[in-house]
């Protein structure tokens, strides 16, 4: 989950205008939209055998289960966020084999600051680690990421990216603004290559109704689904995908996740609100 200022970058989709009448001087002012909600959400993962997509069948995954949980701290010059996800894989031949992945960030509230650090493990062996910061010139301008591990390297980032929680402020404006599809440059920290691909199609909005939730049911949602490009090897298959319906808050309340030899069905099942933290 990638998981939250409008950018510059958005002006890279157009949107219809419309008619200068509409905008009559006695008309309303629109809402503002709500504020990303600090948070603390746990999710159940259970594996989705009938996936479209994804011919399990012929995998050598059959099974798998974990559990995720999700930290936004508002931190008042900017937003600090932790994913924790831990999933046993069970394969063809029998053997449950243990994923854990813990990735953290902060990003300043402009967009324009960012520092992450993620580790992967299989079966307590470290397969992947990360750690660094970036920075951009300005909203929707180019910057550079630099790399403490798995080795001290910069990479340039090019205009247009955007960092996690902004990705996610630009698609929940689109869908506020009726748009259905958005395709930017996407830096999140969990790949030593630099700066992805992203291309992320809304499917629909919804006005506000009933859950077991008291802080979603007064907004609307949508839902969306994002697939992930290697970006330097101009890679036309995504690495990543993941269909979830946004709330307008920003909280995402189940996650359909696919690894490409397998699928995973999330659903939150605890969602607390966080106090800021200055």
């Amino acid at each position: 989950m990638r998981l939250p200022v409008a950018l510059t970058a958005l002006i890279l989709f157009a949107a219809p205008v419309a008619p200068i009448a509409a905008w009559a001087a006695n008309a309303p002012a629109p809402s503002p939209p709500p504020e990303l909600l600090a948070h603390h959400a746990l999710y159940t993962l259970t594996f989705n055998p009938r996936a479209s997509g994804s011919d399990q069948s012929a995998g050598d995954v059959v099974g798998a289960r974990g559990t995720m949980g999700y930290e936004v701290i508002d931190a008042c010059d900017g937003w600090a966020i932790r994913q924790r996800l831990r999933m046993t894989v069970t394969n063809a031949d029998g053997h449950d084999i243990q994923m854990d992945s813990d990735y953290a960030t902060w990003e300043s509230k402009d967009g324009t600051k960012f520092r992450f650090h993620m580790t992967q493990k299989t079966d307590d062996a470290i397969t992947s680690q990360t750690d660094g910061e970036a920075s951009l010139t300005s909203p929707g301008g180019t910057g550079v990421a630099r790399y403490t591990r798995p080795r001290e390297q910069t990479k340039q980032i090019p205009a247009g990216t955007f960092f996690p929680t902004a990705h996610t402020v630009a698609i929940l404006d689109a869908s506020r603004a009726g748009k259905k599809f958005l395709a930017v440059p996407l830096f999140d920290g969990t790949d030593e290559n630099g700066t992805q691909d992203s291309s992320i199609a809304i499917v629909d909005r919804k006005a506000p109704f009933a859950t077991s939730f008291p802080a979603l049911t007064a907004l609307p949602s949508t839902r969306v689904r994002l697939a992930f490009f290697d970006r330097q090897l101009g890679a036309t298959t995504p690495t990543y995908q993941v269909g979830l319906r946004y709330w307008d808050n920003g909280v995402a309340d189940t996650m359909q996740m696919d690894f490409g030899d397998f699928v995973m069905d999330a659903k939150m099942t605890e969602l607390v609100a966080q106090p800021k933290r200055c």
